[in-house]
């Protein structure tokens, strides 16, 4: 069983099919999507004029012998593990196939149809050749464990390696190649055959799950777990007996740091959103909660001209910002940040504004929550940024989330907003972006169909929802009292390693309106 887009995806052997159909089933039991891979195969493989029944063996056992599937939501796609022939990249909706990884001496590539999917290897990698355990890492990197197997089922068979290593692969379809990032070749005295397992747990630290060491009648037969932190080195090994991987089969990262550290954990150091300041309704709000017992020292800034710099047209050119509490009280105001008492230390902290006009004010806040309001001065609108620094991210007290509302446009006036998880360890947050909801609490012009993405510090897409009951975290959502009361609302639920992100939220089909976007930090 992996995760899949809106429930598990289970490899489901029937009557007719061994290891070649999966099917993912919800939370209710409801098959909600099905892969079966003779019809996929099938169908590519007439489309190229090559006859199926070639390659397809419906009298074998396992002419496929499907082990792993990972759903990948940057680009909606399921990477499918075929052990007798490679790794099969399918468009989730369309089920067409986008790429294959594998290894070119085995008989799949001997086919015209399924050639031309194939992934060229860069210079000094190697293609999987008995891969397991197919995953996506944190940076959209695919991850296998190759066996070094050959084909049992498939003539030519291929090749053949007699140990067998994890492999991380950078796909790029611009070229169509495949260049592997990361291995661990520094034992090539394990052969593990079958049923084993790689994951990557904290960026670049991996557990490595060697389940059938010597293989089936060996003398002596073992399962082997390893973990290695980011410089290669291993920090734990764990090894016993057993008999054809019956006590051993796969990993999976369970975080034990976050147990045996607690004070060590991820903090939300800064938060920021970029939106359209106009009038009333239109401005820029932005919501915060300081949690904890202590004060908490945060710096606020509100942009606006020196964003032209960064290619955006249409900046606001003097921004003001507000800060309110829970009550509604004004408890602070800037329009020119150099006039802030407290200008020195914004300068000293390195985060005074590149232009004078800008907005800035440094506060220590007890916990509660608090409400940032960014306008034009003279009622002038433009593009403007509502940042919240955290200064004092050992008082014991947290960033707990941000919430800004602002109008959502097109091209550049959509709402972006950013955030770093702080720290080593990672975080699990939730992210939200409203709308229709927001017609109860006045807002004249709601945005009627939000659409949420994540990106990570690269700018690559790591999560993309419109509605959120369609997000695997649904559950999660709910449960955590998240929910949004409009299906076409957006919500998605991400486990993140330290490092900075963004989420913007834009309307479906071109929509405008006002939007809401939130990100909540459920780790502590």
């Amino acid at each position: 069983m992996d995760r899949g887009k809106r429930g598990l995806i289970l490899d489901a052997n029937t009557a007719t099919h061994q290891e070649s159909l999966n099917l993912e089933v919800d939370i209710a039991g409801n098959v909600v999507k099905m892969w079966d891979m003779v019809d996929v195969i099938s169908e590519a493989m007439r489309a190229g004029d090559d006859n199926p029944d070639d390659f397809i063996v419906p009298s074998s056992d396992d002419w496929f012998h499907n082990n792993a599937t990972a759903y990948n939501r940057a680009d909606d796609s399921l990477l499918i593990s075929s052990r007798e022939n490679f790794v099969i990249c399918l468009d989730y909706e369309s089920l067409a196939i986008k790429w294959i990884l594998g290894d070119p001496t085995k008989k799949w590539h001997q086919f015209p149809s399924l050639a031309p999917f194939a992934l060229e290897m860069a210079p000094g990698s190697l293609p999987p050749i008995g891969q397991h355990a197919v995953s996506i890492t944190y940076d959209q990197h695919v991850m296998v464990f190759d066996d070094g197997k050959d084909s049992d089922i498939q003539i030519p068979v291929g090749q053949m390696r007699d140990y067998a290593s994890p492999r991380k692969y950078r796909i790029d379809l611009a070229t169509k190649t495949a260049t592997e990032v990361w291995n661990y070749e520094m034992d090539q005295s394990i052969r593990s055959g079958i049923y084993s397992g790689v994951y990557e747990d904290q960026p670049l630290n991996y557990l490595v799950d060697y389940a059938d060491v010597n293989g089936p009648g060996a003398p002596v037969q073992y399962a082997e777990f390893v973990g290695l932190d980011a410089a290669g080195e291993k920090i734990f090994h764990y090894q016993y007996p057993t008999v054809f991987c019956i006590t051993a089969f796969n990993v999976l990262p369970l975080h034990l740091e976050n147990t045996a550290f607690p004070t060590v954990g991820p903090q939300a150091l800064n938060l920021s959103t970029r939106g359209l300041v106009e009038t009333g309704d239109g401005s820029l709000i932005g919501g915060f909660i300081v949690t904890g017992d202590n004060p908490k020292e945060v710096l606020l800034r509100a942009l606006g001209p020196s964003l032209a710099d960064s290619g955006v047209s249409g900046a606001l050119a003097n921004p003001k910002l507000g800060v309110f509490d829970s009550a509604g009280t004004l408890i602070a105001g800037n329009d020119d940040w150099q006039d802030d008492p407290a200008a020195s230390e914004i300068t000293a902290a390195g985060l005074a504004p590149l232009d004078s006009s800008e907005a800035a004010t440094l506060l220590t806040l007890s916990p509660a929550a608090y409400t940032v309001v960014v306008t034009g001065e003279g009622h002038t609108s433009g593009i403007g940024l509502v940042e919240v620094y955290d200064l004092s991210p050992n008082s014991g007290s947290r960033l707990a989330n941000l919430s800004t509302r602002g109008f959502v446009g097109e091209s550049d006036s959509v709402l972006v907003s950013g955030f770093i998880i702080g720290e080593v360890a990672q975080s699990t947050v939730i992210l939200r972006a409203l709308g229709p909801s927001l017609a109860s609490a006045g807002v004249t012009e709601p945005l009627g169909d939000p659409l949420l993405t994540i990106f990570d510090g690269n700018g690559d897409s790591i999560a993309v929802n419109d509605n959120w009951q369609e997000d695997p975290g649904a559950d999660e959502i709910s449960g955590n009292g998240l929910a949004p009361t409009d299906a076409a609302e957006s919500a998605t639920v991400l486990f993140l390693p330290a490092g900075a992100y963004t989420a913007t939220v834009r309307g479906a089909d071109a929509g405008t309106g006002v939007g809401l976007v939130e990100f909540y930090e459920l780790s502590e």
